[in-house]
């Protein structure tokens, strides 16, 4: 056993832990492997229907209700080009006062440590690729997803301020895009994994011979199997106690072109592959440098994409049938 396993292994024992957006994809993901790790630790999921977690006095409620030691905010606004597109001012809304009143009153209720899920979307246009964390802040988020992207860095800005003057143990973690079962197969609303994975199923089940994806296929992107990035997120939070923030990444690149290419070639789509260059292609390209993640807290993805695109295409068949 590492010295880092040594320490955190009981981190969770006893432990009363809210999870803001615990009944969506990656927080369902976390809630697993949360469990997996301690068979004594008390989860909270305040519901939407249940609690307004853009509401002052419902965050209160939820703290009551709860009585966290720890905090880990998955909860977000938030969707494919498309939906960032129809929706920035609600994006921006609604992540910003969520983030801003949830680190607040958990910083009066007296939180020992609570960790804030930001989003690669907050890195500059034309970030120098492998995207740095000292970049963040070197300039304008890409045009459609700046109001997200800005309203999770301003969580970074609170996270550093709240530490400097109140000793709030807050952390800031940037997870790349997701991908894995249980991912959002909406076509209104969903990424690209998801979408093209549900395109190709669809097309082979109806017979057609083409499928239609957005914009040039020349942008390239970093994804992380969703258990993974559950992983990392807990690692961090028994083992980092700063308030850098930290890329969470698998380290590899790939073009959207051969993304999709790749997901056709699992799924046995064998039509043609149409591409829509009236759909914005989004920012140019994706890439992180994840070794603070490995040095400050001994972390680093172990799924492959290949198996990683496997398993998720299998999920969402299994669910496509029922």
């Amino acid at each position: 056993m590492t010295d880092w396993h040594r320490k955190t292994a009981d981190y969770w024992d006893g432990k009363s832990v809210m999870i803001t957006g615990g009944a969506g994809f990656l927080g369902s993901h976390l809630i697993d492997e949360l469990e997996r790790r301690s068979e004594d630790v008390n989860i909270f999921v305040p519901r939407s229907d249940e609690y307004d977690l853009r509401n002052r006095q419902e965050i209160k409620r939820a703290l009551v209700d709860s009585n966290p030691d720890v905090v880990i905010h998955l909860a977000a606004t938030v969707g494919g080009i498309g939906a960032n597109r129809k929706n920035p001012g609600k994006y921006f809304y609604e992540n910003a006062i969520m983030g801003i009143e949830l680190i607040e009153q958990a910083r009066q209720f007296g939180v020992e440590k609570f960790t804030i899920l930001g989003t690669i979307c907050s890195y500059p246009k034309h970030t120098p690729v492998p995207f740095s964390e000292r970049d963040l802040f070197e300039g304008y988020p890409e045009e459609t997803n700046a109001p997200y992207g800005i309203a999770k860095k301003a969580l970074l800005t609170q996270s550093r301020a709240y530490r400097k003057q109140y000793d709030f143990n807050s952390i800031y973690l940037m997870p790349v895009n997701l991908y894995g079962p249980r991912d959002d197969f909406d076509l209104e609303t969903s990424h690209v994994i998801p979408a093209i994975i549900r395109k190709c199923v669809e097309a082979n089940r109806r017979g057609e011979n083409a499928i239609t994806a957005w914009g040039t296929g020349e942008p390239t992107r970093e994804f992380l199997y969703v258990k993974d990035a559950a992983d990392g997120i807990l690692t961090a939070t028994e083992r980092y106690d700063e308030s850098d923030p930290i890329n969470l990444g698998s380290g590899i690149e790939t073009s959207i072109q051969d993304l999709v290419e790749k997901i056709a070639d699992l799924t046995g789509f064998e039509g043609e592959i149409e591409w829509d260059t009236s759909k914005p292609d989004g920012q140019p390209r994706r890439k992180l440098d994840t070794s603070q993640a490995k040095e400050r807290f001994d972390w680093e993805a172990t799924t492959s994409f290949e198996d990683g695109l496997e398993r998720t295409i299998e999920w969402f068949e299994k669910s496509f049938e029922k």
